[in-house]
């Protein structure tokens, strides 16, 4: 059911600061910011040769980054997103197999414009999990 990694999430709470050490000390390729209402995100890609790092800062008070970085001021990892062929067949697997889908199961675009879902991180030993629906695994 899985493909590759698509990318690991880190929540940052200052994301110029972070794209800055990124870019300037690592000399990683760093994409431009995107603002994400519908999760409460501002996002910055890292981009690998064989993986992302997402970068989030909240946007809005109301972020569930905002709740993240109260709980660990300096950032963390966030999530981990894994790649899947059929997002609803998916869910419908991990469901059935007693997995908790957040947000009411419905998938919601993400970053790259593709549906996306979290799973509960208590189902998974402690880490929330994004799964992204890409039809041609890159």
């Amino acid at each position: 059911m899985l493909g590759r990694i698509n990318h690991i999430a880190l929540a940052v709470p200052n994301l110029d600061v972070a794209v800055a050490r990124y870019r300037d000390s690592l000399g990683a390729k760093v994409s431009e910011p995107q603002a994400l209402p519908e999760h409460g995100v501002t996002v910055v890609f890292v981009t690998f040769e064989n993986s992302k790092v997402e970068l989030l800062e909240p946007l809005g008070e109301a972020s569930p980054i905002a709740a993240f970085l109260t709980k660990n001021p300096d950032g963390g990892m966030h999530h981990i997103c894994y790649e899947v062929r059929d997002i609803k067949a998916a869910r419908d697997h991990l469901m059935a197999a007693g997995a908790r889908v957040l947000g009411g199961g419905e998938p919601k675009i993400g970053a790259h414009g593709n549906p996306v879902l979290f799973l509960h991180p208590k189902d998974f030993f402690g880490t929330l999990i994004e799964l992204e629906e890409v039809r041609a695994y890159t």
